[in-house]
This record gives structure tokens, sequence and C-alpha cells, in this order.
């Protein structure tokens, strides 16, 4: 199964990577990816994915289209997944900053809507 990939937009899996749109710090929530914005939204949500995963397959997409290190939904994705994988308390303030974030990005219009 090997698929034709030209250099603008090469991906390791199914959601592909534009080049061209790298850590821009500017993200259009129609730019997003379904799959993408699904797990993140669930991040936000009352129930967060659970499988490590598929947290840090969105961490991935945030760290390589979002403001990098510092995105927001990357370091969110990267905290939960910590947080999975050490069975430790995650950093509540980061959350907060997630959700703002969010909210910013034009995910929702208030940080309640989110949850």
């Amino acid at each position: 199964m090997s698929q034709q990939q030209s250099p603008d937009n090469v991906s390791v899996d199914d959601i592909p990577v534009d080049i061209d749109n790298t850590q821009s710090a500017e993200v259009d929530p129609a730019d997003v990816p379904d799959e993408i914005e699904s797990i993140t939204r669930g991040l936000a949500g009352e129930q967060p994915p659970t499988n490590p995963i598929v947290v840090l397959k969105a961490a991935r997409w945030w760290y390589i289209h979002g403001k990098g290190g510092t995105d927001p939904a990357f370091q969110w994705a990267i905290e939960w997944a910590r947080h999975l994988a050490t069975d430790t308390p995650s950093d509540v303030e980061q959350f907060d900053e997630f959700l703002e974030y969010l909210v910013t990005v034009g995910f929702a219009d208030e940080r309640h809507e989110l949850r």
C-alpha cells in the first residue's frame, strides 16, 4: 500500500501534513482534519480519550500545524498522555489554557461549550 506523496503534503498516517502551513501559529478550524478535531474536542470533554496513541496523534498534528512546542493543544495532549501513562494528576492550569486556546482558534464561542 504505497501512496504517492507530494513534497508539500507528507504524512505517516491518514492525517495529511501540510508542509507549507507548518508552525504558522494561525490555525483555522476548517483546516483541522475531522479526526484531529474529534480527538481535540474529546480532550476538552468530560470523557477524554484513554488511548495514549490516539492522544499523541493529535499532539503531533497540533505541534506541526500550531505553534510548535508552545501550542496549548499540543501541550495539553502531551500532558494528558503523561497522565494516562503515569496515572498522576494532570495540570489544571494547563487544561484551562487549552480550553481558552480552543475558543481563540474558533472551536467554540465559550469554554463551557467544549465541556
